[in-house]
C-alpha cells in the first residue's frame, strides 16, 4: 500500500473506530446522554482537576468561547464546578463532581468492554497486528501532539 493510501486508510479507520465506540457506547449510557467533546472535557478534568477553560481549551484545540459551552452545560448537568481562580479573578478552574467521576469511571468500563468484546472476536491474527500495531500508534499520536504543541 503506498503511503498516502495508508494515512488515509489508517485515519478514515481510526475515526470510524471512535465514532462507532462512542455512538455503541452513549446508547448504553443513562441520561443525560453527553457529545464526544463532552466527554473529552470530563476526561481532561477528572485527569487535571483545577484545569483553567483556557488551557482545557488548548488541550482539546478548542476555542474558548466553545470550551466555555461545554463548561456551562456540563455544570447544568452537574458535571463541573467552575471555580473563579485565585491567582486570576478573571480565569476560571474547573472541578470535576463526583457524579462526573463516576460517570467516568462507567463510560470507561462499557467502553473497555465493548473494545474487548470486539478484539476477541477477531482472529489471533489479527490480534497479534493489532498488539503490534499499538506501539507505532501511540508515537503516531505523540508525533502529532508534538507538532502542535512542540516537543
Amino acid at each position: 500500500m503506498a503511503r498516502e493510501d495508508l494515512a488515509d486508510a489508517l485515519a478514515d479507520a481510526l475515526a470510524g473506530i471512535q465514532r462507532l465506540i462512542r455512538r455503541r457506547v452513549r446508547s448504553t449510557m443513562a441520561e443525560p446522554r453527553l457529545r464526544g467533546a463532552q466527554v473529552e472535557l470530563l476526561r481532561l478534568v477528572v485527569a487535571r482537576p483545577g484545569i483553567r477553560v483556557s488551557a482545557a481549551a488548548k488541550e482539546l484545540y478548542l476555542a474558548g468561547n466553545s470550551v466555555s459551552t461545554l463548561v456551562n452545560q456540563l455544570g447544568k448537568a452537574g458535571y463541573l464546578i467552575r471555580e473563579t481562580d485565585p491567582e486570576d479573578r478573571r480565569s476560571a478552574l474547573l472541578r470535576p463532581t463526583p457524579a462526573a467521576e463516576s460517570r467516568l469511571r462507567d463510560w470507561q468500563a462499557r467502553r473497555s468492554a465493548l473494545v474487548r468484546g470486539q478484539v476477541a472476536r477477531l482472529s489471533e491474527a489479527d490480534r497479534a497486528a493489532l498488539a503490534a500495531a499499538v506501539p507505532a500508534l501511540r508515537r503516531l499520536a505523540q508525533n502529532l501532539h508534538e507538532e502542535v504543541e512542540g516537543p
